[in-house]
């Protein structure tokens, strides 16, 4: 099966230009449009290609030359978007930085791409520890960003590396997936997969390093609308909500895991959207049917891909018929192609379930420095060209579209980030105290997902919460493990390979920090905060110096019960104070106060 619905006929500029060239044009056609806002600095096209160009200028004088890797070290913020087309402009590719990956992590990156320079802000650069001679530290305002002399667009070709984006590798180390320019223009220049057009602002929140941010800034400068750039780097779900208010977003980008908590919370931000696309893991029919039956004019749309596809290959726009059975991904979009193919590459018969094989211009040039992982993983099939095994079982239905039936390997998805489980399970067998050790996903229900460590101990029993600061000190949180066990074996196979099936339908314990036993007895707002704690876990919590990430806890629940902590209790608390003191005491004495202070306000 193979499609290219929704490929345009005609681009704005040729499609081979690649993204400078279609802001370009834009910015000469509508130089007024507003490009982008975050509600405080907004930039034209015209004022954002010209900021673009006297950045490009600064980076050439510190050596950026067409071909060359510059690091991207921002938070989020309308220079973030000035930064990474001035890095185009002046012919490099940017590689995302988060401030949250160990430095080590950070530091290997930069090796792997040899980049020449890395922009962000001086804190960031500085606790990164990036050497000064190739940090270029931005202010905060964007007219005050670095001035060069404006050269001329770079020429590169189409097939140069736009960005490099890095995805967890199965055996420890990370793989750079070099994404090319023809791939990024094909996928953003006029959308067939949702309705984009000059009027609509598109929220850019996801991560620089998570690949759907590429959809949220250059969608919308494909297209003449505007990027609507929510600032703020740990926000409560009520947060998201009135940035999309008041930003004036009418088109979001969410991982599946968010949208099922926006789903359940009725989140009043489906008001006011009018395009919302989801991806990441598999889709709720009971969450997309009832955001469908209360907001009926939403476009909603179901979106699939790798990494290694340009973020998506197919697409499904999801209808309250739909919702009967799991949703389907849809069809090819923008280009790409699909076949289902059995293991000797064959297509398998209708309804039955086979690999997904995508193929088309928007695939990535390979992994960075890994020819042979390439080799594996990018296959020339005999009679479709250029293919890439996704690893993912889908079956087609009569009518062409593909339904998701899980992985053939055994690769996660957690809260829509991939994780190689012999990444982390490297990283967990450098601890002295570890012989071996396996990692799967646990669900305790259908929105919470967490990945569970099985570690078989070595001359002595580590302790869980050194295990998990081991893990940070090497790996994102995102792939620390949330909960442990402990096995004298790991089970294995008749073929002899770990049965993580079996490992997946085991209990498994949280990362406990205190003694067992009944701690002292909960103050009556300690008991609060445990009960609302305890929702959200899905377990007991009765103790005051539990900590919240040992218990299982991670980002995506924080947000949940922030948000409860204001409905139940009418405490506002911000994420970073959430996160400052993860204790049950901790955040008692935090509601606390912030009682008192609306007592005495009222006073």
């Amino acid at each position: 099966m193979s499609g290219t619905e929704g490929v345009p006929a005609v681009f704005t500029a040729d499609q081979g230009d690649g993204m400078l060239a279609l802001i370009t044009d834009r910015a000469r056609s509508a130089p007024r449009s507003l490009a982008v806002s975050d509600g405080t600095a907004f930039l034209t096209y015209e004022q954002l290609t010209a900021a673009a160009g006297r950045l490009a200028g600064a980076l050439r004088e510190r050596g950026v030359r067409p071909g060359a890797a510059v690091g991207m070290l921002l938070p989020h913020s309308v220079r973030t978007v000035v930064a990474q087309l001035a890095v185009w402009w002046a012919g490099g590719s940017y590689v995302p930085l988060d401030a949250g990956y160990p430095r080590s992590r950070t530091q290997a990156m930069l090796a792997d791409t040899d980049a020449v320079l890395t922009v962000g802000d001086k804190n960031l650069l500085e606790a990164a520890g990036i050497p000064a001679e190739r940090a270029l530290a931005l202010p905060r305002d964007v007219a005050e960003l670095p001035r060069g002399e404006t050269p001329e667009p770079a020429a590169y070709e189409p097939s140069a590396p736009a960005y490099v984006l890095y995805t967890s590798g199965s055996t420890g180390r990370p793989k750079g997936v070099a994404v090319p320019h023809r791939a990024v223009a094909a996928l953003a220049a006029a959308p067939g997969f949702t309705t984009l057009t000059a009027r609509d602002r598109v929220l850019f929140h996801s991560p620089l390093t998570f690949d759907a941010s590429v959809f949220e800034v250059w969608a919308p400068l494909a297209n003449g609308a505007a990027v609507a750039v929510s600032t703020a780097d740990r926000r409560s779900l009520d947060d998201l909500s009135r940035d999309v208010e008041r930003l004036g977003a009418t088109v979001a980008l969410f991982t599946t895991a968010l949208f099922h908590h926006l789903a359940a919370r009725q989140s009043p931000l489906f008001s006011v959207l009018r395009g919302v696309l989801v991806g990441g893991e598999a889709l709720s029919a009971q969450h997309a049917r009832t955001v469908l039956r209360a907001h009926p004019w939403l476009e909603l749309v179901n979106v699939y891909g790798p990494t290694e596809a340009t973020v998506f290959a197919t697409a499904h726009r999801v209808r309250e018929a739909d919702c009967a059975g799991p949703p389907p991904i849809g069809r090819p979009v923008q280009g790409a192609t699909a076949h289902v193919l059995d293991a000797q590459g064959e297509p398998v018969s209708p309804g039955a379930v086979g690999e997904l094989w995508i193929g088309g211009p928007r695939l990535a040039l390979g992994y960075l420095g890994q020819p042979e992982r390439t080799a594996e993983c990018f296959a020339e099939h005999p009679v479709h060209g250029r293919l890439y095994r996704s690893g993912d079982l889908v079956s087609v239905r009569a009518d062409g579209v593909l339904d998701f039936h899980g992985r053939a390997d055994d690769q996660l998805k957690v809260r829509g980030f991939r994780i190689e489980p012999g990444e982390v399970e490297h990283a967990l067998r450098t601890h002295p105290d570890v012989a071996d050790a396996a990692v799967v996903v646990q669900r305790r229900s259908e929105d919470d997902a967490r990945l569970t460590a099985f570690v078989v101990p070595g001359a002595r029993r580590p302790d869980p919460v050194a295990l998990r600061d081991h893990a940070i000190g090497l790996l994102p949180a995102h792939m620390a493990p949330g909960a442990w066990a402990f096995l004298d074996a790991l089970p294995l196979t008749g073929s002899g390979k770990v049965d993580r099936r079996a490992l997946a339908e085991r209990p498994a314990g949280a990362a406990q920090t205190a003694p067992e036993g009944v701690g002292p007895a909960l103050s009556p707002i300690e008991r609060a905060v445990a009960e609302l704690w305890g929702r959200a876990l899905e377990q007991e919590v009765d103790r005051a110096d539990a900590d919240f990430f040992d218990l299982g806890g991670h980002s995506l629940l924080a947000l949940v019960i922030v948000d409860d902590l204001r409905e139940e209790l009418g405490v506002e608390l911000t994420l970073p104070e959430f996160f400052a003191d993860p204790t049950v005491a901790g955040q008692a004495q935090l509601v606390e106060q912030a009682l008192r202070d609306m007592l005495g306000e009222d006073g």
